[in-house]
């Protein structure tokens, strides 16, 4: 007997509406290697919080939404934390959902490494591809990871130029971090000429997540932070657009 693929959940959500297309069945893997200071899901950091699903009965939860998803042109998103550190049970899952022809999303930061990592990108039908900055040091500081995270992030997306996988560029604006100019024209020079870019969803920062890292017993490392005006915001996508990368 083959054993079963296990998956470590932190929670789904059955009509998602905000990573991906259409209306969507969003899985959130517990487990990441950032510590990004703006994350709203800090209770997914650790793998040992969340729970353990058989990728059958996941798949099978899955199915049950398949209807709401043909209907509103949706799909299933693979999110977290970081769901490419459960590389293996995500691969397992877009299989299913490839047979099945359900859409398939992963949103990651790129960070994860391994043949089962390039193996879903290949796999999913879109990516979004959250790039934290466009400067190495800011990354790094931004993430608390290492200082080479962001040379992994862009290993993936010149893979998926490679592939002309459909991606989706994530980019939060932080003030003092993310919202200098020179970064944003960096980010700009980055992406320009990648065909397999959809767009860019520039992200204002929010505090909505705030409330989980007391709840974790950890000190909110942006409380206090301005949350980007609307002119901010304006201001980016402004910039972005002159390198001919499609934003919102």
């Amino acid at each position: 007997m083959i054993s079963p693929i296990l998956a470590h959940i932190h929670s789904y959500e059955s009509c998602g509406t905000v990573d991906g297309p259409g209306v969507r069945f969003v899985v959130f893997f517990q487990g990441c290697s950032l510590r990004c200071r703006y994350c709203h899901n800090p209770d997914t950091h650790n793998m040992r919080d969340g729970t353990d699903v058989s990728t059958d009965v996941l798949f099978d939860e899955i199915l049950r939404y398949k209807s709401y998803m043909h209907y509103s042109h949706g799909g299933v998103t693979f999110t977290g934390g970081e769901p490419l550190l459960q590389a293996k049970a995500v691969k397992d899952l877009l299989l299913r959902c490839r047979e099945s022809g359900i859409h398939t999303a992963i949103d990651t930061s790129g960070f994860p490494e391994g043949p089962d990592v390039l193996e879903c990108l290949r796999l999913a039908d879109l990516i979004l591809l959250d790039i934290k900055s466009s400067d190495p040091a800011t990354y790094y500081q931004l993430t608390q990871s290492e200082p080479h995270a962001l040379q992994r992030t862009l290993n993936k997306l010149s893979l998926l130029e490679e592939l002309n996988k459909k991606t989706w560029i994530r980019y939060v604006l932080v003030p003092g971090w993310t919202d200098q100019e020179a970064h944003v024209h960096g980010l700009g020079q980055l992406l320009q000429g990648k065909q397999c870019v959809e767009k860019v969803q520039v992200l204002p920062l929010h505090h909505m997540g705030a409330y989980k890292w007391e709840q974790i017993g950890k000190t909110y490392p942006l409380k206090g932070s301005p949350i980007p005006s609307t002119e901010a915001v304006e201001k980016v996508l402004h910039i972005l657009r002159s390198y001919g990368v499609p934003s919102e």
